[in-house]
């Protein structure tokens, strides 16, 4: 059985929780404390070699690493990826560019929220912030005609971009700000299998 290492409030991981259940793929789930220091450990070093979630292990007992790769893997010969190699390739791009324009901008103003940071972290926030909103001007133009990031269907690259994008307000982006980006987000929790981060899947063993 596939195994997912991940931790509780990981964007990053709720993608891969969010596809295996889409997919409707039996998993073990293993969460991780990451205060705790349980992804800094020799055992977890030879999983990640980065060591950190997510971590899908496979049944051989190697292991698929980052979040966006763990996507690829799993959504290979499925409906959530093109066989044809140029829309392929355009599922991937919006993979780099919400790794390098959106994630850490938003994930970062999250965090420092989330665990009660925000006067110490102002500064480091305002800057965040500065970032995070032009990433997010960019996919809101290019969803203003648009129902979803790459052709005519849902595909991972929606799903890859959707999770910190969702999650952005809890950094304290003004998200009423992006209109056609609040109709996609609409339209992605609207997929079948859809879950919420703090869900548990159907398919996954604790």
């Amino acid at each position: 059985m596939l195994r997912l290492y991940d931790s509780r409030y990981s964007g990053n991981s709720w993608k891969i929780r969010i596809l295996l259940n889409q997919l409707k793929l039996p998993f073990e789930r293993r969460t991780l404390d990451l205060e705790a220091g349980e992804t800094k450990t020799d055992n977890f070093y030879k999983l990640s070699r980065f060591s950190r979630v997510p971590v899908l292990e496979l049944e051989d007992g190697r292991s698929v690493v980052e979040s966006a790769a763990i996507l690829l893997y799993l959504s290979e010969g499925t409906q959530y990826l093109y066989d044809d190699p140029y829309l392929r390739s355009q599922v991937i791009g919006w993979m780099f560019f919400e790794q390098g324009d959106l994630q850490r901008f938003l994930a970062m103003a999250r965090v420092y929220h989330i665990r009660g940071l925000a006067d110490k972290m102002s500064q480091q926030i305002e800057r965040l912030h500065a970032d995070g909103y032009l990433g997010l001007e960019k996919l809101e133009r290019w969803l203003a005609n648009r129902e979803w990031l790459v052709g005519d269907r849902y595909t991972v690259a929606d799903l890859a971009v959707f999770a910190y994008v969702s999650l952005a307000h809890q950094g304290k982006y003004e998200m009423e700000r992006f209109v056609a980006i609040a109709g996609w987000l609409g339209r992605v929790r609207a997929q079948p299998g859809w879950i919420n981060i703090f869900d548990q899947s159907p398919y996954q063993l604790v």
